[in-house]
């Protein structure tokens, strides 16, 4: 749950909530049913989503190891269901607590920096092409949060 609604819940024993702290709260709950019907499209067309972006990648690193391409997918997967999650509970810092560590690792082990530009380019487009921009908007900056971890990574690694 978007940490600043968390904090309102934990305070309830202390006094009733600001009209500020009311209007942020009404906001949530009426995003509930749009962020509701991002995260059930994209649980029941997970496999629509990803199989376009793989045939394509597949097409354009096919020097790639089969098993490098399948690892950046498998991410992207993982991507993908934790940036639908953490835009279902409005929470920008569900990802970090939950996968950035572990990504940033493993753009650094297997430094598969290109592919993943590719691939997150690739899952923008397919994303803007199946849902409507204001959908597209809700779970961009998720999305975006753990592309950029990959480009830190990417510039880290041409610094130094």
């Amino acid at each position: 749950m978007h940490p600043q609604i968390e904090s309102m819940f934990d305070e309830a024993e202390k006094r009733y909530l600001k009209p500020e702290e009311l209007g942020c709260l009404n906001q949530y709950v009426d995003s509930i049913p749009a962020r509701l019907e991002i995260y059930r499209y994209l649980r029941d067309h997970e496999v629509e989503v990803m199989q376009q972006v793989a045939d394509n990648l597949e097409a354009q690193f096919s020097e790639e190891p089969q098993a490098t391409l399948e690892r950046c997918l498998k991410n992207a997967l993982l991507i993908l269901r934790y940036s639908a999650m953490g835009m279902l509970l409005n929470d920008e810092t569900f990802l970090h607590g939950r996968l950035i560590t572990w990504l940033e690792g493993t753009a650094k082990a297997y430094q598969t920096e290109a592919i993943d530009q590719v691939l997150y380019q690739m899952l923008n487009q397919r994303l803007s092409q199946l849902l409507s921009p204001n959908q597209v908007e809700m779970i961009k900056p998720h999305l975006q949060l753990a592309e950029g971890v990959l480009v830190n990574q990417r510039q880290a690694h041409a610094i130094a």
